[in-house]
């Protein structure tokens, strides 16, 4: 009877999590690295995007469309030769995407999120045993499977068409194997082989997902040491196991420098400098606000997108979550103790704890050591997910428990009803910000190319041509986030400019001529919109006058509106 209980709250928060993350899926546009994925996954290239030259909103859209010939290696080749990740996502993304895309049309938006929500999903299932096994307890598994469900975090990364629910999945897989080699080191007994296959296995796809999951393996690395000196100066540590823990480093270790040649292509990479654009050393509590934000959306998250919202709800919002935070602290802080104070269940607390310390203090050192900030976007905190919410969740179980193990009589009833009530308030909270984060409401946010869309339909009723300078493919995905909104949008002559920067010179001098000149070939009159533009334009010899009214930025895109006109004036 109780397995079949577990067995429904389980298919219970399946269900929430699945809504949570399948619900208005395709709602919004693909951004930048969404259109890489669906790019990549086609065994397409950015490259077949004409540069410095005027284009059809058709012509920038065709990479986003299906090829029933092309294959795997496509998508491997166009991986290598024009971005810095790894390809196991984009392959398995590939064969998902074939499945849904009709040929010749663009690719399904939301085709191309679903699989990312199905590693999501199934990541909620992936906590239950992962907090049974670290705490032997069916209620820290059903805490973990249920704060996993509705975790704002989680959703916010299982809508976006990337790797990270996949390098999640395989994080909770690889702590598992941890939690076990060191339970068997406390045991004094043999890791079974079986886990030692499977842990090098689940690392070296962890690695192939994503590069940055070495950094889990350097936080997994760090803590299993401390447990094995420890343990080897108590002379309490059977050689057997010490070998078999070597196999999985070395096995690991293989695994991971298959990827030295990729990964030294890394730094310097104009797909990679932005991270360290945001100068820490200068402003050094950024960094650190920004990581306990990230951290604090894998439990809470109340509307606060700056970009939709008013100022007063994102005030309102910042204002329940400090009271929320007051309240709810002591509770999860008290619940913790109970764990940590029983045996059964401190060892399980001790490995999530250093792995966390450690995870965060690679992140920092990253961010202050070598001038890499990995705050700048939530998702580089994937690596901490499984470990938080699990410590979240035997916290929560640990207040439940605490709560029903009063003495008093009199004042038992009342004592578990409150504890009942801590809990569920707190998951409530928790599920609130998972609709928030369904909802784009919170300060999780990526670009939004609708949010300009909407802005260039109200001010343009002309000809419209939209020009941006481009780097790399980032560029090219940013356009295609805009150009993918108008279709939805009433029907006008739309055309693309991307001036690419002179790969010798490093200016735009050669593409602003080639610009000036295709202006001139365009009918008049005409709205131009000049987006995340960087380099100096003068379109008054073109006779194309700034609105001053329309020089701001929407959805993350800065933009500049000029009306150009075959009149010598610039009023309107």
């Amino acid at each position: 009877m109780k397995n079949r209980y577990h067995l429904l709250l389980i298919l219970l928060w399946l269900a929430i999590g699945t809504c949570l993350r399948f619900w208005r899926l395709a709602s919004l546009p693909p951004w930048t690295d969404e259109c890489a994925t669906i790019v990549f996954s086609l065994g397409n290239s950015f490259r077949t995007v004409p540069l410095n030259q005027v284009i059809s909103s058709d012509v920038l859209l065709q990479p986003l469309q299906s090829i029933p010939s092309i294959g795997i290696n496509a998508v491997i080749e166009h991986l290598f030769n024009e971005s810095t990740h790894p390809p196991v996502y984009f392959v398995l993304s590939h064969f998902w995407m074939k499945w849904f895309s009709p040929i010749g049309e663009l690719a399904s938006i939301w085709a191309a999120r679903s699989l990312s929500a199905v590693f999501g999903i199934v990541s909620i299932p992936a906590m239950f045993g992962f907090g049974y096994l670290a705490f032997r307890s069916k209620l820290v598994g059903q805490m973990a499977a249920a704060m996993m469900a509705v975790s704002p975090y989680t959703i916010f990364l299982a809508r976006d068409a990337r790797h990270y629910t996949l390098a999640i999945l395989l994080a909770i897989a690889s702590l598992c194997c941890l939690v076990k080699a060191i339970q068997t080191i406390y045991r004094q007994q043999s890791l079974p082989l079986w886990v030692i296959f499977a842990w090098v296995v689940i690392n070296t796809l962890g690695v192939a997902t994503h590069y940055f999951f070495t950094l889990t393996l350097c936080a997994e690395g760090f803590v299993l040491l401390r447990y094995i000196w420890h343990k080897s100066k108590q002379k309490a540590l059977i050689q057997p196991n010490l070998w078999r823990i070597w196999v999985v480093a070395i096995g690991t270790l293989m695994g991971c420098l298959v990827w030295i040649p990729a990964l030294q292509s890394i730094p310097g990479n104009e797909l990679t400098t932005w991270v360290a654009s945001s100068n820490p050393h200068v402003r050094w509590l950024e960094p650190i606000g920004r990581l306990l934000l990230w951290i604090l959306s894998m439990l809470l998250l109340l509307p606060s997108a700056f970009t939709n919202l008013p100022m007063m709800i994102v005030i309102v919002s910042g204002v329940v979550t400090l009271l929320f935070l007051v309240w709810s602290l002591p509770h999860l802080v008290n619940g913790l103790k109970v764990q940590q104070h029983n045996p059964d269940t401190h060892l399980a607390i001790q490995i999530l704890m250093r792995y966390v310390i450690v995870a965060i203090a690679l992140c920092l050192c990253f961010t202050y050591g070598l001038g890499m900030d990995l705050t700048l976007a939530a998702r580089f905190q994937f690596i901490c997910v499984p470990a938080i919410i699990l410590l979240l969740s035997a916290s929560l179980a640990g207040c439940w428990q605490q709560v029903q193990n009063f003495n008093p009589h009199q004042q038992k009833f009342l004592r578990v009803v409150n504890g009942k009530l801590v809990v569920s308030i707190i998951w409530l909270m928790s599920m609130f910000g998972g609709v928030t984060a369904t909802w784009n409401l919170g300060y999780l946010q990526n670009q939004r190319p609708d949010l300009l869309a909407s802005v260039i339909q109200e001010a343009s009723q002309l000809n419209v041509l939209i020009a941006t300078t481009h780097l790399h493919h980032g560029q090219t995905g940013r356009m295609m986030g805009l150009a993918w909104q108008f279709p939805h949008l009433p029907a006008k002559n739309l055309q693309f400019f991307l001036a690419h920067r002179d790969l010798e010179s490093k200016n735009y001098t050669k593409s602003m001529q080639v610009f000036y000149e295709q202006l001139t070939k365009i009918p008049r009159p005409l709205d131009l919109w000049l987006v995340e533009f960087r380099t100096q334009v003068n379109l008054e010899s073109q006779q194309c006058f700034p609105d001053d009214q329309y020089r701001k930025s929407a959805g993350e895109y800065s933009y500049k509106l000029y009306h150009c006109n075959v009149q010598n004036n610039g009023k309107y």
